[in-house]
């Protein structure tokens, strides 16, 4: 059986808006990592692994794992909180 886990990925450090914050991912878990002995990097046999599955939606997201039987979990978002800021407030203390 396959396994999932349904997130919004995280922004770079170089990105302040919140522009591509709408899309859901789903990634595969990966199975059986081990080390190729001829190049000596993390080598995997499961392919699933490679696939990153983007949605528009939450409920997009979780009716393909549904429908496709994926075992998944949904790691929810951490709401963003927004300190407002003014330059006068330096004096002001």
């Amino acid at each position: 059986m396959k396994k999932a886990k349904i997130y919004i990925p995280t922004k770079t450090a170089m990105q302040s808006g919140t522009k591509n914050d709408e899309k859901w991912v789903i990634e595969f878990e990966t199975k059986d990592t081990g080390i190729n002995p001829l190049m000596g990097w993390e080598t995997s046999s499961d392919t699933n692994s490679e696939l990153k599955l983007e949605f528009s939606s939450k409920e997009l997201a979780l009716n393909y794992a549904k429908k496709n039987k994926i075992n998944f979990e949904v790691i929810e978002p951490n709401k963003r909180k927004v300190v407002k800021k003014s330059y006068a407030d330096n004096f002001l203390k």
